[in-house]
């Protein structure tokens, strides 16, 4: 007895002294046997994190670049289409650079993915279970020979279990089973009527609920619930790429006015220049007042900071086109748009605009779709305002066979011992308080988000008016402008001959050149801002793509099947993009700005049309 004891005690002392020393030469281990304390902050170094891809990019050009570089010429519709395929982020304008909406083109493809998780629902369930066991019971029985004394005997049980079931939802809130159970059990010594024996038995049941969780409609709600996500991913899309669309379009115009701006500058600048040597040769010979000379010479460097600011604005103009289109920020060839604006008037007709904007924004149909949500959520929460009550079925076959002690086997008829059972299980929690409080909580929410659709209806039809009062305003702007540029030009010519034959000072040279400048910058950004008002109300009514013709279109990749590494992959849906727009803006051979009759003042003998064209029916 004591050398029993003492052997556990040396058993019980060797397992704590490996526990310790292992846990000590494991502690700093990649898989120890005892985790540390974590008593300190261990922060990785950035140089130890994965690297990312850095894009291709030569030093930026700036206002004080001296080399010139090539041109590349792009059209409006060209850019569209680079844009949209440059890159699985959905890119808008944002200052002089193009950043991140949030949307990306996989976002469809991942919320699709809860479909299939709410469908997983109702598919059935297969378990199956198997278990070994032996029993070995030692115990103390009395010696029948020799009385007083004891002797230690036992019994010995081997057994197997056996479960296999399939579960399977119903779309009307019951649950069917199948079960099947076999249980096989031996005992030694003794002798017994069946041993080994084994005990079987086949069950079906069903379970319906028959107020709480019954019906179809109600089981549906998380799927539909699921394809309502689908969708406002899809036209939450959709919103980042009308977005994108119309980025393009002002970070195009942007830049086309930022040339013809530094055109401006430039002709001001050789004005300036022609005034100041001009003044310089009258005080050389005529010995005239220098203050002309030093009005020049002041205007000119005037002149020149003003075409520094107007670089300035022309690279960040190009580099925010250039971001948008997944270029570089600068390259050896300067892009030039080859797209004119359009001068044409157009009308419209105003009860249309609103009804497809009130059809086609993605904002109201983002809107609508939470009230589908809403009215969903109200199926459940009124279904969940019941009592529970269901009905339940079952029918068990029951069979046992074994070997009787002669070594023949016996076992029973089938069919011919079963159980069945039906029953009502009933429960209600006493007033449904939780219940009835959630479903006053949808009942609310559904009148707060039918309000929130109205207020934003509301708000669209001013925003839609007064962008069809931007688009009439700056075209009429755009016709007084041309007049205004004309009487301009005519200003400065005859400013300039007085200047020449000494009949006028440079001051009013001066204001003339300004007001020449000012005058042409004034036409080119009305007629710009013309064409970005344009698409902005195209945007405004959700048919800017539509308009372009881009079309949305899934890409499929292939992964993980029902059956998985035991199958071929299977196709499912992955990227949601967009296709490349239709040709719509005219392509000329010349840079855009060429529209606009950009000619030096020496050169110009040609009478500009001012008169309008004639309003063409949109």
């Amino acid at each position: 007895m004591n050398i029993s004891i003492r052997c556990y005690r040396f058993l019980f002392a060797s397992c704590a002294t490996v526990l310790l020393v292992g846990s000590s030469l494991f502690a700093q281990s990649t898989i120890p046997a005892i985790f540390p304390e974590a008593r300190q902050i261990q922060a990785r170094r950035p140089e130890e994190l994965r690297h990312a891809k850095i894009p291709y990019s030569a030093s930026p050009y700036t206002v004080r670049s001296e080399f010139e570089r090539g041109e590349e010429t792009i059209s409006l519709d060209d850019a569209i289409r680079r844009a949209l395929a440059s890159s699985p982020i959905v890119r808008v304008l944002g200052g002089v650079t193009a950043v991140s909406s949030g949307r990306t083109i996989y976002d469809p493809g991942i919320v699709n993915t809860q479909v299939d998780q709410a469908h997983a629902a109702f598919d059935p369930t297969v378990s199956s279970r198997h278990d070994f066991l032996r029993n070995e019971n030692p115990q103390a029985v009395f010696d029948p020979f020799i009385p007083g004394v004891a002797n230690i005997g036992g019994s010995r049980s081997d057994a197997y279990g056996h479960t296999t079931s399939i579960i399977k939802p119903s779309v009307t809130g019951g649950v069917a089973a199948l079960q099947i159970d076999a249980n096989r059990s031996r005992i030694q010594p003794g002798l017994f009527p069946l041993n080994p024996a084994t005990n079987s038995s086949v069950s079906l049941s069903f379970t319906q609920p028959l107020l709480q969780g019954a019906g179809v409609r109600v089981n549906m709600v998380p799927i539909v619930l699921a394809r309502i996500d689908v969708d406002r991913s899809y036209f939450q899309l959709k919103s980042g790429l009308q977005d994108s669309v119309l980025s393009v379009i002002q970070a195009y115009w942007n830049l086309v006015l930022s040339r013809i701006d530094v055109w401006v500058r430039q002709q001001q600048i050789e004005q300036a220049d022609f005034a100041l040597r001009l003044a310089e040769a009258n005080l050389r010979v005529a010995r005239d007042d220098i203050s002309p000379v030093a009005q020049a010479r002041s205007a000119k460097t005037s002149f020149d900071a003003s075409m520094v600011a107007a670089k300035s604005r022309y690279l960040d103009d190009e580099a925010a086109l250039r971001s948008l289109l997944g270029l570089p920020p600068s390259a050896e060839m300067e892009l030039v748009p080859t797209s004119p604006p359009s001068n044409e008037s157009l009308a419209f007709v105003w009860d249309e605009v609103v009804s497809v904007a009130e059809q086609q924004r993605p904002d109201l149909i983002e809107l609508k779709l939470v009230l589908d949500a809403d009215f969903q959520s109200l199926i459940l929460a009124r279904n969940q305002a019941r009592p529970q009550l269901d009905a339940v079925a079952l029918y068990r076959w029951n069979g046992l066979e074994g070997e009787m002690p002669i070594g023949s086997n016996l076992k029973s008829d089938a069919g011919a011992f079963t159980d069945w059972q039906l029953g009502v299980n009933f429960s209600v929690p006493v007033g449904l308080r939780a219940s009835r409080a959630n479903y006053r909580r949808v009942e609310l929410l559904i009148q707060r988000d039918q309000a929130n659709l109205d207020e934003r209806m509301h708000q669209v039809v001013h925003i839609l008016a007064a962008a069809v009062r931007r688009v009439d305003q700056l075209f009429a702007q755009y016709d007084a402008f041309q007049k205004t540029r004309a009487a301009a030009e005519k200003n400065l010519e005859v400013q300039l001959a007085e200047f020449r034959s000494r009949r006028t000072n440079f001051i009013t040279v001066l204001q003339a050149i300004n007001d020449w400048g000012n005058a042409v910058n004034s036409e080119a950004q009305a007629l710009i801002q013309y064409n970005i008002a344009l698409a902005t109300l195209e945007n405004e009514t959700g048919t800017i793509l539509e308009t372009h013709g881009v079309r949305m279109f899934e890409e499929r990749y292939c992964s993980l099947g029902p059956l998985g590494i035991c199958s071929p992959e299977r196709d499912y849906a992955g990227r949601m993009k967009p296709s490349n727009s239709e040709s719509r803006y005219p392509d000329q051979s010349e840079p855009s700005e060429e529209f606009f009759e950009l000619q030096e003042i020496e050169r110009r003998s040609e009478v500009r049309s001012s008169a309008p064209p004639e309003p063409a029916a949109r």
